[in-house]
């Protein structure tokens, strides 16, 4: 079928809008019509970045929408349920059955490559293959083509409307929050410090109020997102312009260090300043994708004296199936409003929603996809 998508052709060019051929689904393989999807920094990272593109691809990995069509194996779903598509496992390596499916031990090869296992791809333009599979759905496109692995059905309570802001549940969304719940785990009236106010912080901080954490800081170079902050709970907030020792003050507000903190910007030397400012027994939590050879430099006497905790987090620690409805309960209860980070863009100002990403004018951009 023809299908309308964004495609890179090259690292840093622009997205352009184009009509391709979307193959039918495989036996195992679930097609949705894309309703809305998220642009993650993920998405803005490949595209600025000399990825390895030696076709064209089509990126976009935060999707929501309604099963059009399902492959003869297809069991988890069926046509007209509604859906959040989140990242991609192989659902058989030793990680995948530990039940810790976002340490696939083929991760990179599922999410990154644009194609499926066997090398195929299911988009085509003019004949010619344009890499899809990105995070198993590439849903900067009207439909796309997804796996069981990764779609995760809608409860049946949620309301219609609400359908095109689950798509950020899949990625950015639920990296923030399980990261705090699943991982760093804030015990009641503990402290929790997230470097990075952009989506995946704000829904750790938000998570973070959500179990009951008392002091709540969030530290970020552009002041809007610290007064958005205020207003999703944070109790103190830290403009990082140079002008305050931030780690100081972070040890000030806390009375000596904060229980937990939450890098989610992907700079070594703020990562550096989540471990300084924590406390004795702190625990540090640190997403985002620095660039491949990055590397931290850390106090090693201080570490093991305060008997501090570094962890590395892939997608919040959660299997999609089971967290998501887990943060749509607490949407519905007032408790986790993520619909306060989004802003709705046409899919044709998907450039524009990247250049609002980039420059911290907006903190999740959704596509709204033409019907």
């Amino acid at each position: 079928m023809q299908v309308q998508a964004a495609v890179l052709d090259a690292p840093k060019a622009p997205l352009r809008i184009e009509t391709l051929e979307l193959e039918a689904p495989r036996d195992r393989e679930i097609r949705v019509r894309v309703v809305a999807t998220g642009v993650c920094h993920t998405d803005i990272s490949v595209i600025g970045r000399p990825f390895p593109v030696d076709q064209p691809i089509v990126l976009g990995h935060e999707g929501a929408g309604v099963v059009e069509s399902v492959g003869r194996a297809v069991t988890k779903v069926k046509v007209g349920d509604r859906v959040v598509l989140s990242y991609n496992f192989c659902g058989e390596c030793p990680s995948c059955q530990r039940h810790a499916p976002s340490y696939c031990q083929y991760f990179f090869g599922t999410n990154f490559l644009g194609q499926r296992r066997d090398g195929s791809t299911a988009l085509s333009r003019r004949g010619q293959p344009v890499r899809h599979h990105f995070f198993g759905q590439s849903s900067f496109a009207t439909h796309c083509l997804c796996t069981e692995h990764n779609v995760v059905k809608v409860p049946d309570w949620v309301p219609d409307h609400l359908l095109e802001l689950l798509g950020p549940l899949g990625c950015g969304i639920q990296t923030g929050a399980g990261a705090v719940i699943n991982v760093l785990r804030p015990q009641l009236g503990e402290s929790v410090v997230v470097f990075g106010a952009g989506a995946v912080g704000m829904a750790g901080l938000m998570a973070a109020r959500a179990v009951g954490a008392g002091t709540l800081i969030a530290v970020d170079r552009v002041p809007e997102r610290l007064a958005l902050a205020r207003e999703l709970g944070a109790t103190h907030t830290l403009l990082a312009d140079g002008s305050t020792d931030v780690v100081a003050s972070i040890r000030e507000i806390t009375g000596g260090g904060a229980d937990c903190s939450l890098d989610t910007t992907a700079v070594s030397a703020v990562l550096r300043q989540a471990l300084d400012c924590l406390g004795p027994l702190g625990r540090c939590g640190f997403v985002g994708g620095a660039p491949v050879g990055a590397t931290l430099e850390v106090d090693v006497r201080d570490m093991m004296l305060n008997g501090k905790t570094l962890r590395g987090i892939v997608e919040g620690d959660t299997n999609a199936d089971t967290f998501i409805p887990h943060l749509l309960r607490l949407q519905a209860q007032g408790r986790f409003p993520f619909e306060k980070l989004m802003k709705i863009y046409t899919f044709e100002s998907i450039n524009d929603a990247i250049a609002d990403s980039l420059a911290g004018l907006t903190v999740k951009p959704v596509l709204r996809m033409p019907r």
